[in-house]
């Protein structure tokens, strides 16, 4: 340890010098207290706006209802009333701020065990390796057994992981393999289940209402409550493999994006509202084949701005002005010839203009020369739209 210096032997230049340098320690210790003092502010504001998401979804999910929503819209809301509070409960775990005091133990319900019934199948983890550090031969004195939960269409099966425990005699080490990594960490289900569970749900349309009685004709019935917490855990695990696509996306030097309505019941509301999801993806001629869609209660353009903050590039899309506010600003407007014939398709149908009807003639051509070089390289493909497309473009102009 350094003994501090005798102040009174340093000379005047030598106390300049060293208040100097105590002044840019304390700076620099001012700084990181500062820069820590927001970060626990931050997340503390996080916490609190989970939080009180958290408590309007409890109030609405365990409070009396009115009886005015029919019995499947009060199911469909309740499915992702659940789901909503599971994902914010776990976000609530990785968002919580070191300095809170801790709340008192939840009451958790007991989880039966599964059926006996149901087919198993053994999984063993065995250590790598059983020789001790110390040089012997270890001996296996038991095992940790777990149950999960899969599902192939039709057939419920259980997985037995069986993790051995091996120890050495003479210096009393034990050795085990390690857990498996699941997606609902000490939860039952595979991932396997939860696949399935999610590509019924959001690919195939399949309400957990009805996946429950789907499970129960399989010969486990899941209450719909524990699916939607699986959905709800399942939205917070794969958010890092969306941000990824999310990045990815906006390395790509042309983009699409539209924006498509879809009704929205709200927790305590007695009708729907339009709510839209925004479709963002490459193109087709790109490598990536990517589309990320983002909710959004309104249709504001400032939820495009905020996706596409920080992108430039060429954005292919509708004459919408939400998108406008980008343009000229590192990003380009490519108009979409689709959304245009559109207006020609819809004049011919009322009144079977002729004028339309050129147009279309023309726009089928263009569709003509797009599918005949869509296998092409870059540079044909170019090459033939600039000497087959362009003329017809400017006759249409």
């Amino acid at each position: 340890m350094t003994m501090p210096p005798n102040l009174d032997q340093l000379a005047p230049e030598q106390l300049r010098s060293l208040a100097a340098q105590l002044l840019v320690q304390v700076s620099e210790k001012d700084q990181a207290i500062e820069q820590q003092r927001r970060q626990i502010h931050n997340q503390q504001i996080l916490n609190d706006k989970l939080t009180h998401e958290l408590a309007i979804l409890k109030r609405h999910r365990f409070a009396r209802r009115s009886e005015s929503l029919n019995a499947q819209q009060a199911s469909l809301l309740d499915e992702l009333v659940d789901a909503d509070i599971a994902a914010i409960e776990s976000e609530l775990v990785t968002a919580s701020v070191p300095e809170a005091k801790p709340q008192g133990p939840k009451q958790k319900p007991k989880r039966q065990p599964l059926p006996s019934n149901l087919p198993r199948r053994e999984v063993r983890h065995e250590p790598d390796n059983t020789r001790c550090a110390c040089g012997c031969q270890m001996q296996r004195i038991g095992e940790d057994i777990s149950e999960k939960l899969d599902y192939t269409p039709g057939t419920f099966t259980v997985e037995r992981h069986l993790r051995g425990k091996w120890a050495c005699k003479q210096c009393e080490t034990l050795t085990q393999a390690p857990v498996p990594a699941q997606v609902i960490d000490k939860g039952i289900p595979t991932s396997g289940l939860l696949a399935h569970l999610l590509i019924a749900k959001y690919a195939d349309h399949l309400p957990l209402y009805r996946q429950e009685k789907i499970f129960g004709r399989a010969g486990l019935e899941i209450p719909r409550s524990t699916l939607a917490d699986w959905v709800g855990r399942c939205g917070v695990a794969i958010q890092p493999l969306v941000d990824a696509l999310r990045a990815e996306l906006l390395s790509q030097p042309v983009l699409h994006a539209d924006e498509t309505p879809v009704p929205m019941l709200a927790p305590g509301k007695k009708k729907t509202h339009k709510a839209y999801v925004w479709a963002y993806s490459s193109t087709v001629f790109a490598a990536l084949r990517g589309v990320v869609y983002d909710f959004a209660p309104n249709r504001q353009g400032a939820n495009a701005r905020s996706f596409l903050e920080g992108w430039k590039g060429k954005l292919v899309c509708d004459d919408y002005s939400g998108y406008k506010a980008g343009f000229g600003k590192g990003i380009t407007e490519i108009g979409c010839l689709a959304h245009a014939r559109r207006k020609f398709y819809d004049l011919y149908a009322a009144n079977q203009s002729q004028l339309a009807e050129q147009a279309l003639k023309q726009i089928k051509l263009l569709y003509d020369i797009e599918r005949k070089c869509k296998n092409l390289p870059p540079k044909e493909r170019q090459q033939i739209r600039q000497q087959e497309s362009k003329p017809i473009l400017d006759a249409l102009h």
